[in-house]
């Protein structure tokens, strides 16, 4: 595993050991899920995964971008649309803990185990708000 990056392969390793399914079957359920969440968030849809946090699409309204540098015209940027992700409450808890431990201990994504920490409801003190 690179440091600083879980990829999908080590997300199916890391459920294979744990459930004992086969690679194959979470590869499938995987790429599934991912799918479902595509096309969710194609209809618009908010995805919110209670623990985890919310996917949305906001649109970015239209806007004077920048200007061309030979003709110092504006160039109007079109109005776009871009996912967005808020964690929930959990998962910001489970990340400052995880944090403040990976620097007292230098580690990297590889060291948390596959989990972020498992913080306790009062684990977040300290941080921000």
């Amino acid at each position: 595993m690179a440091e600083g990056k879980f990829t999908k392969a080590d997300m199916i390793s890391a459920v294979c050991d744990k459930t004992g399914m086969s690679r194959r079957e979470i590869r499938m359920v995987l790429d599934v899920f991912v799918g479902e969440l595509k096309a969710a968030l194609a209809r618009r849809c908010a995805i919110e995964l209670r623990g985890f946090g919310t996917f949305e699409v906001r649109v970015r309204k239209a806007r004077s971008a920048e200007r061309n540098p030979k003709t110092g015209e504006a160039v109007p940027a079109r109005p776009r649309a871009s996912v967005a992700f808020r964690p929930g409450r959990d998962l910001r808890l489970d990340a400052w803990a995880a944090a403040e431990g990976a620097s007292q201990a230098g580690a990297g994504c590889g060291a948390m185990g596959g989990a972020l920490g498992g913080a306790q409801a009062g684990a977040g003190e300290g941080g921000p708000r």
